[in-house]
């Protein structure tokens, strides 16, 4: 007898969760993998938002602080597009990229600066690494603990655990809005 792996009609496969699977799977070490590594991750992506965040809004009284500002908002681009990537590979997750920042065809710099400025991609991208840190340090934890302590249930914690973290780059590091998406 062969099962049907499609999904029922109407369903929202994007947004489903995977289906069960066996416990000591290539998928469930990889899961593993990903709580393992939330935490340098983590900690680098908040390290990098917080010194950001705070040399721009210092400067932000004199003319630098705000190309410095803009300047990260780009990096924080680039630190969402290393997580959906990390993401697609351990979690097998496959999030579209966001749209490019929109600017003027004319005008120069100041343009370019307001279009940095107010991209909400970017400050998702803020938010998600500074939601990230607290997430990172408790799966990492939960995780390197139950490798020695709680290894019979680890393969159902790293699924509920990575489930959430499906959850933070769907919500988070996706495109905005649905006509972003159908542009994608």
């Amino acid at each position: 007898m062969t099962v049907s792996t499609d999904p029922p009609p109407g369903r929202d496969t994007e947004r489903a969760l995977p289906p069960p699977r066996a416990p000591l799977s290539a998928q469930t070490w990889r899961e593993i993998a990903h709580l393992l590594s939330n935490l340098p991750v983590a900690v680098a992506g908040f390290v990098y938002v917080a010194v950001w965040l705070y040399a721009g809004a210092l400067l932000a009284v004199t003319v630098v602080g705000l190309p410095v500002l803009a300047a990260g908002l780009v990096g924080c681009r680039q630190l969402g597009k290393f997580e959906r990537g990390r993401a697609r590979l351990l979690l097998d997750v496959d999030v579209p990229e966001p749209t490019p920042i929109r600017h003027r065809t004319h005008g120069g710099f100041l343009p370019w600066l307001w279009a940095t400025l107010k991209d909400p991609v970017g400050w998702r991208n803020v938010l998600y690494a500074t939601v990230r840190l607290p997430w990172g340090v408790a799966t990492f934890a939960v995780a390197f603990v139950s490798l020695f302590v709680a290894w019979p249930i680890l393969p159902w914690l790293a699924r509920g655990l990575t489930n959430v973290d499906r959850l933070l780059v769907r919500g988070l590091l996706a495109p905005s809005n649905e006509l972003e998406r159908r542009i994608a």
